[in-house]
């Protein structure tokens, strides 16, 4: 398919419920404010905030659905209805878990790609933890390869405290699609890193739509660093 997404910033605009910012027309707002920034796409979870960014915005919707399925560990868009939905809302490419962990009610990656692409005619972009992740997820047809999951599982590569810039470094050693630098970006200067390193585009979100996490780095700087008489 078509590459859809040009080289540059992708905004992640999502909120759980609970939170300061929770609500559709919050993330409609955000989404419209990273726009003006110069986003390139914007990454976001649920119809309901899909379909209120997409009245909002002109920019390429990246379309998640965060659903907890217990005992399955797999929840970013699992499966076939989750995809339909977010599809109808009105996103442009659709982001699966590309784990090879079970799925609630046995369905299966390469189905679910095949469905996504082939059925509702929309590109995969396959969230990894891992190169076996990405090559599997290449070889079955996705789209666009991104490292946000990288950290999260148990079989994947470990945790880092900023991102993990050297599985950057790997994927685009090994992978032909274009790779989407994401997870725990919070400098500018990480930014240029993982393009220098080969990535497409890089998705930032806590960083830039959680204030909450913006203050506490903020205030934990602010007193680390504070002189006590």
């Amino acid at each position: 398919m078509m590459n859809l997404l040009p080289r540059g910033l992708i905004v992640s605009c999502q909120a759980a419920e609970g939170e300061p910012l929770f609500g559709a027309s919050i993330m409609a707002a955000m989404a419209r404010a990273a726009e003006e920034g110069g986003a390139i796409a914007i990454r976001a979870n649920s119809p309901a905030d899909i379909a209120a960014i997409r009245q909002a915005v002109r920019l390429p919707i990246i379309g998640l659905w965060k659903i907890h399925a217990p005992p399955s560990e797999v929840y970013i868009t699992p499966d076939r209805a989750a995809a339909e939905a977010i599809a109808r809302a009105g996103c442009d490419v659709i982001a699966v878990d590309a784990t090879p962990r079970p799925r609630a009610g046995g369905q299966r990656l390469d189905d679910l790609i095949l469905f996504i692409r082939d059925v509702l005619g929309k590109p995969v972009m396959a969230d990894c933890s891992c190169l076996e992740d990405a090559l599997l997820a290449e070889s079955l047809g996705a789209d666009y390869i991104a490292t946000t999951l990288a950290g999260y599982t148990v079989h994947g590569r470990p945790l880092t405290i900023g991102p993990d810039l050297d599985f950057i470094g790997e994927l685009a050693g090994r992978i032909h699609k274009p790779i989407i630098a994401e997870g725990r970006f919070h400098l500018p200067s990480q930014v240029a890193q993982a393009f220098a390193l080969g990535a497409h585009a890089v998705c930032v979100g806590s960083a830039i739509t959680r204030p909450q996490d913006i203050t506490r780095r903020f205030v934990s700087e602010g007193y680390r660093h504070s002189r006590h008489p």
